[in-house]
């Protein structure tokens, strides 16, 4: 007899009932932004409040989403806060260049994130995971404990360093994972001078302490860009791949070499990060959640045993992928998507209800709450992987799940990062079995991504 047990409820701050004072919020936003929201914001489809004298839009509305993501997405700029935070870390990258700088980048690398150009990443994929894998055996055979949040991002990492750059980082993986939770813990968070919108010259000295890792990631990009630069310059043999892509283009009509080194900075930096994270969770959320892993480990060991090519994985593993989509719902990687109007917009509900978004005011279109919704999501708190399932896939609205952002600006890298989940997983997934322990006690954060505060405990055994 199948009995399903109750679905698993992982930890998430408890929405406000009490309306935070000025000076709390200042606290909350630099210690945790997920901290801050109220029930309003889960239970609402939209609602306007003034923050810090700021008329602040925040848009759970899938209608309210669309227009202001896709159908007058012209209208809208980054907005200034989101700048203050990372633009001192990525500068012109993908992920906070605008205008025409934006535009030539995107141009420039999207032909390697098409969907059939990232299935022929997999077999690359499926080797690091291997290599990683290896790793474990020693932990598992004594039943050691793990820090999986730290694990992913070694392993994101070394696939991202193999499918882009060929390997040929000026870097290896000792230390790696501390670097970049040293600069996200330091650099990719609000400070106090960030809400009260000083001037970007004001310095923030909450950031100092990541300066030293920013420099690190600089200089690490600079080594790697002048190695193969030299290697082009020579008529040497070089991989037709992401970075000499990027340096190709650089020239009056293609890009600077101060955007080529924020656009490898971004990948290297953050690229690998928001998967990383992803893992970690599904990780924990499936050992909360045996019956479910079961069927994980059944369809992983079934495939795999009937021969079908790491390419092929992402469809033929469902249970996996829902899995990892539903971690992906309540624990996005890039919580919140910041806009500002650039001239007066409107939209009107299906009510017949208007409301105005004026001019360099702010919108919060943030997954955070989106996905936790109580008018979009049955149960949104629980982990429910069901719901991600061919069959009910389909019934979730486009403009519900925003686990990769939407429109014009969204993730160039989603099916590169959907299938890179999926063969990670069921690679692990196929040896071992993690399983959490008294020391599992994880804590989303809010920095550049949902981060587990102090990582994910878990123990790793051999199946």
């Amino acid at each position: 007899m199948d009995i399903r047990p109750e679905p698993f409820e992982p930890p998430a701050p408890i929405p406000r009932t009490v309306p935070p004072s000025r000076l709390e919020i200042i606290r909350v936003m630099f210690r945790n932004p997920l901290e801050l929201w109220g029930q309003p914001s889960y239970t609402l489809p939209y609602l306007q409040v003034k923050f810090f004298g700021q008329l602040t839009t925040i848009a759970n509305h899938p209608g309210l989403i669309k227009h202001v993501l896709v159908d007058n997405a012209s209208n809208y700029a980054m907005q200034p806060i989101r700048q203050l935070v990372l633009r001192p870390i990525l500068r012109d990258g993908l992920l906070t260049a605008e205008g025409d700088v934006w535009k030539r980048s995107r141009k420039a690398m999207a032909p390697v994130f098409t969907p059939r150009h990232s299935r022929g990443f997999a077999s690359q994929m499926f080797r690091k995971s291997e290599e990683f894998a290896e790793r474990y055996i020693e932990p598992a055979k004594r039943g050691d404990e793990v820090n999986i949040a730290t694990g992913m991002t070694e392993l994101t990492y070394e696939i991202l360093a193999e499918t882009l750059f060929s390997g040929e980082i000026a870097t290896g993986t000792d230390g790696f994972a501390d670097r970049v939770d040293s600069l996200l813990h330091n650099m990719g968070r609000i400070d106090p001078f960030d809400l009260l919108r000083a001037p970007a010259w004001v310095p923030r000295m909450t950031r100092i302490p990541g300066r030293k890792a920013l420099r690190a990631f600089r200089g690490i990009v600079a080594e790697t860009m002048d190695a193969r630069k030299a290697a082009i310059q020579r008529n040497a043999a070089v991989p037709d791949d992401f970075l000499t892509l990027l340096l190709r283009l650089e020239g009056p009509d293609g890009l600077t070499r101060d955007e080529i080194e924020d656009n490898i900075l971004t990948f290297i930096g953050a690229g690998h990060e928001t998967t990383a994270r992803a893992l970690a969770w599904t990780l924990y959320c499936v050992a909360e959640s045996p019956h479910f892993r079961s069927l994980m480990e059944d369809e992983i060991d079934r495939v795999i045993a009937d021969g079908a090519d790491p390419v092929d994985w992402l469809d033929a593993m469902p249970h996996v992928r829902a899995a990892f989509e539903e971690a992906l719902r309540l624990y996005p990687p890039a919580p919140s998507i910041n806009r500002a109007p650039l001239e007066d917009d409107e939209w009107t509900d299906e009510n017949g209800r208007t409301i105005q978004l004026p001019k360099g005011e702010s919108v919060l279109v943030m997954p955070w709450t989106l996905h936790r919704h109580t008018l979009l999501w049955d149960r949104p708190r629980h982990f429910i992987p069901e719901r991600f399932l061919p069959g009910n896939r389909e019934t979730i609205g486009r403009f519900q799940y925003l686990p990769f952002g939407a429109g014009p600006r969204i993730c160039i890298g989603a099916t590169f990062a959907l299938q890179e989940a999926v063969i990670a997983l069921a690679v692990l997934m196929k040896r071992f079995r993690f399983d959490v322990t008294e020391n599992t006690r994880p804590w989303p954060v809010q920095r550049l991504t949902t981060q587990p505060l102090n990582g994910i405990a878990m123990s790793v055994s051999a199946r």
